[in-house]
């Protein structure tokens, strides 16, 4: 029995470098741990700004943290879109695979029944053959 690489495979095979890191990185972006640590990072930075004693980077109302979540949206949405996208790209050769999968199981189907149906017919004809054999000899 042939092995044949899974439409999942063949994808995978066909990204480009940049597609891979998009859809890394949009998987890191949309998980809980880039949350947390986001947070905590947010949570010092703040903290450190308000009671720092010595040096004091960003005063409230933290003018260049909101600058780095806008440059930080600036390129994770675009990114996120690319990473979508593909995931709509999966999703349409996932259907198709399962289609032809579903074509190639009807045409198999069909060459059973066709098959059944023959016996069925081989076995009807010789009972009306031992049917006939028997009316004769009665």
């Amino acid at each position: 029995m042939e092995h044949s690489k899974t439409w999942h495979q063949i994808h995978q095979a066909s990204l480009g470098f940049g597609q891979r890191l998009a859809d890394k990185v949009a998987n890191g972006m949309g998980s809980w741990r880039f949350i947390i640590i986001q947070t905590i990072i947010v949570a010092v930075w703040m903290t450190l700004n308000v009671i720092g004693f010595k040096y004091k980077w960003d005063l409230y109302p933290f003018i260049l943290l909101n600058l780095l979540f806008s440059t930080q949206a600036a390129y994770a949405a675009p990114i996120i879109m690319m990473a979508q996208n593909r995931q709509s790209e999966r999703d349409r050769a996932q259907a198709d695979a399962d289609y032809k999968t579903n074509c190639e199981a009807k045409e198999e189907i069909e060459e059973l029944l066709q098959k059944l149906n023959s016996i069925e017919i081989d076995k009807l004809d010789k009972i009306l053959a031992i049917l006939e054999k028997m009316d004769k000899k009665g």
